[in-house]
């Protein structure tokens, strides 16, 4: 089924609840002819863990908000939630919901992972907007699937009465990740799929460090792979790395 405004396909995407900046960030990040619906994931959950616990176990639920919109691919971004569940309990809701739904499921975490094996990377680096406790969640996440975090740049917005992650600037995140341009890394993640990225990520294009990356170009990239039918490799990562086409769309929103 083409959909006019999705003729190559259309992802639902599960966002949580106060996130600022997924949807302007896929918005420019999506190919022509790919499209998403959005869902909310929503908790009371006083804690930052908290509610990303609710989400985690939400997910099932939270996708019946697409009721029967013909989606190619469902994704969640919100890679916090995958740090606390751990890589066994992600695996197994995945492979859950996929049969459950019939239709393929992404996490951001796992987008990343599929990149970074795509890039044959092992020594990576983090830009991490996380406070303390989540951020070391995530750096064991990463080592149990076999990488090894080099460097963490961290970036945290502790005065803000909205959220110390979505209240991040762009200018804030590029700063962290300039920290890590002279270090020894295999590839460069900027985490979190509320903090601002793509311009940070623009302007590393071509510069003497490691390739850089964030949760949304690779779940992006990842989404926008099954639904082509292709697999997640080198090659197909490779225009997203550079660019090719969201900088000059990005380019236009200055």
């Amino acid at each position: 089924m083409s959909l006019e405004y999705a003729p190559r396909g259309l992802i639902g995407m599960l966002t949580p609840q106060a996130n600022t900046t997924v949807e302007p960030e896929f918005n420019l990040l999506w190919p022509e002819g790919f499209a998403m619906i959005n869902a909310r994931l929503m908790s009371d959950g006083k804690s930052l863990s908290a509610r990303l616990i609710d989400y985690f176990d939400q997910y099932d639920a939270s996708l019946r908000q697409f009721a029967n919109a013909p989606i190619g691919v469902a994704a969640a971004a919100c890679t916090g939630a995958s740090y606390l569940a751990g890589r066994v309990k992600e695996a197994a809701l995945v492979a859950d919901i996929e049969a459950r739904h019939g239709y393929p499921f992404v996490t951001a975490a796992l987008a990343v992972v599929d990149a970074l094996h795509a890039l044959d990377a092992r020594r990576i680096g983090l830009v991490s907007p996380y406070p303390d406790d989540l951020n070391a969640a995530s750096i064991a996440y990463w080592r149990t699937h076999g990488f090894e975090v080099g460097d963490v740049a961290r970036t945290l917005n502790d005065d803000s009465t909205f959220h110390p992650i979505y209240s991040l600037s762009g200018s804030s995140a590029g700063r962290a990740l300039q920290e890590l341009e002279q270090k020894p890394l295999d590839a460069i993640v900027m985490l979190g799929t509320g903090m601002p990225t793509l311009r940070p990520i623009a302007a590393s294009i071509g510069w003497r460090g490691a390739p850089v990356m964030s949760c949304n170009l690779c779940l992006a990239w990842r989404a926008v792979t099954v639904l082509d039918k292709t697999a997640p490799s080198a090659d197909t990562l490779a225009p997203w790395l550079k660019g090719d086409p969201w900088v000059a769309r990005l380019s236009v929103r200055q």
